[in-house]
């Protein structure tokens, strides 16, 4: 038997009367929340994360944070000194204590699925697979270079952007600069006549031939002080030394792109650029007699000749375009580029705002990469960017590790009749970080 309810019309004029007086109580939604008083509403923030922030990834950090449209939630490092550092900048710029600490980034990509994009900035030889797993889960990447430590790794980080529709840049931040932009153009543009030879500056510290040998075994810390295992990563198993992970992993083959990846990374796409050679690779490289590799002259399919010069430079990172009507050079600490003739300033300057202009660019390399999220268009410095100009530092590498000179297909990403040095387009990696 069930109780039977009288409703009467008094009761429903009462229901009626609350339900009312509660959808009358006004609803306060703070006006962060809708993008108001120059704040960024929540659907329009970009939600990052950071992994092996260390100098070099917190400067990167610093241009990064005070974009209003970004908010960094959490940091990955397998150093518990650099994860707490990082969380320390990162709360103190949030105002909060909300930035989450992660030892395996694994862990990271299965818990935080509200992260958008990540800034990558572990030492060389976790950067492609980082990025690479990255994209394979939905997320977009901002890598530091060298970006990948292979031929064939730049190849995974390519064809992972294209299959997953990933925003990817690549850390060559002079191609969003105003001094390097501008002779860049005046190179393209026909300004310096036509352009035989460009100049690449190739690192001044430690050779193009690394060392094999492994430091001494010294007794690995606590795991959550140092995780040793994720810091190999895709790398052989070497013994812990606290060398490496102080910076000391540079010139050793296993971790590094030598002296000429390390600034190659940054000054052959600067070149490339200048040369409209972005979507290739040099065909031909001569072998030089020295430890760094400098005067090697690396010969693109259009026949103009890209050198490697260690000296004759007043900063970091310079590169020079020589044309049959002029020249342009420009590095780090240049007020403005050096030229040929006081006319091509003026044109250079005309040209950075032209090429703004037609490309929507900011003078702004993680600007870019932020737009860029939010439209879904290429970046300046693309995967294939990073790939191609990548190829020519991996192929001028081992014509100085087999010392001789190399011929090189950029179609078919191998090098012609030479199956010793196709061997040395890829490296073994190591379960589980196989990408």
């Amino acid at each position: 038997m069930t109780e039977s309810v009288s409703v009467t019309r008094r009761d429903c004029l009462k229901t009626a009367a609350v339900a009312g007086a509660a959808m009358a109580v006004p609803t306060i939604v703070p006006a962060s929340a809708l993008g108001r008083g120059g704040a960024t509403a929540p659907s329009e923030r970009i939600t990052m994360a950071g992994v092996g922030i260390g100098p070099r990834g917190e400067f990167v950090l610093g241009w990064m944070l005070p974009e209003r449209d970004v908010r960094f939630v959490a940091i990955c490092d397998v150093r518990k000194e650099r994860r707490e550092a990082v969380k320390g900048i990162i709360d103190k710029h949030n105002g909060d204590q909300d930035c989450a600490q992660f030892t395996d980034f694994r862990e990271l990509l299965a818990t935080r699925p509200d992260i958008d994009a990540f800034l990558i900035a572990t030492g060389d030889r976790w950067h492609a697979t980082l990025a690479t797993m990255a994209m394979r889960a939905g997320k977009d990447v901002y890598s530091e270079k060298p970006s990948c430590m292979t031929i064939a790794e730049g190849r995974a980080v390519v064809e992972t952007a294209k299959r997953h529709g990933r925003i990817y840049q690549t850390g060559t931040q002079r191609l969003s600069e105003a001094p390097f932009v501008a002779a860049i153009e005046l190179a393209r543009s026909g300004k310096l006549g036509k352009v035989h030879t460009a100049r690449a500056h190739i690192a001044p510290w430690d050779a193009a031939e690394m060392s094999h040998a492994w430091l001494p075994a010294e007794a690995e810390p606590p795991k959550d002080v140092v995780d040793w295992d994720m810091w190999l990563g895709p790398c052989p198993w070497r013994p812990y030394n606290a060398s490496y992970v102080k910076g000391g992993w540079r010139g050793h083959y296993d971790f590094h792109t030598s002296c000429i990846g390390e600034w190659g990374a940054h000054t052959f796409a600067q070149a490339q650029a200048g040369i409209d050679a972005l979507d290739t690779s040099a065909v031909e490289y001569t072998y030089v007699k020295n430890a760094t590799g400098d005067g090697m002259v690396a010969t693109f399919a259009s026949g103009v000749k890209m050198v490697l010069q260690l000296e004759g430079w007043k900063g970091s990172c310079g590169m020079k375009f020589e044309g049959t009507e002029g020249s342009v050079a420009v590095a780090d600490g240049y007020a403005k580029p050096d030229v040929s003739s006081p006319s091509l300033l003026a044109e250079g300057e005309k040209l950075v705002a032209e090429y703004m202009e037609k490309t929507k660019r900011p003078m702004n390399h993680v600007r870019d990469f932020f737009d860029c999220i939010k439209t879904r268009r290429q970046t300046v410095a693309n995967p294939s960017v990073m790939h191609h100009s990548m190829g020519t530092v991996h192929a001028a590498n081992i014509c100085m590790w087999l010392k001789r000179d190399m011929a090189y297909d950029p179609v078919r990403e191998e090098f012609r009749n030479d199956a010793e040095a196709n061997r040395l387009r890829t490296r073994a990696q190591r379960a589980p970080y196989i990408i």
